[in-house]
């Protein structure tokens, strides 16, 4: 990714962020059937709290979000920085919530990978094939009542 086109997805993302926390949530996607939840992780080489919207979808276990990066080669900065986190802090819509990931591996990722995110979102599909990486699949589960 270039620098120009990399300072301008920060841009777009600090925006996203802002526009996220200032309307609770309630413009964060275009369509009814996308789902978008903010997610703030401690940076893992500063330890500044870091924020981003991301895709995601309910199930049983929890919430699940994966790592397209929008088909970019390495997994995006949030996921890495997911990946060192022992908790992170989920905000949906107006409610917030400490939640634990798990990123699935093996046959449960890549079953969650085709049975749920791609049943629900096939167009997701694209972006696995111009990366040309395995996209990485987190389960978020809360560690308290997310309704409270």
């Amino acid at each position: 990714m270039t620098s120009l086109k990399r300072r301008w997805t920060r841009v777009g993302n600090r925006i996203g962020v802002w526009m996220y926390r200032r309307l609770d949530g309630r413009l964060s996607s275009g369509s009814k059937n996308v789902h978008v939840l903010m997610i703030t992780t401690p940076g893992r080489r500063t330890g500044t709290p870091r924020s981003t919207c991301v895709r995601y979808l309910e199930t049983p276990t929890g919430l699940v979000v994966w790592g397209t990066g929008s088909g970019s080669r390495r997994d995006p900065d949030w996921m890495q920085n997911l990946r060192h986190a022992r908790t992170a802090q989920v905000k949906l819509r107006e409610r917030e919530f400490v939640v634990k990931p798990r990123e699935l591996s093996g046959r449960a990722r890549d079953d969650m990978w085709r049975h749920t995110i791609l049943a629900a979102a096939p167009g997701v599909a694209k972006y696995e094939q111009k990366a040309g990486r395995t996209i990485p699949v987190v389960i978020l589960e809360p560690e308290d009542d997310p309704t409270t």
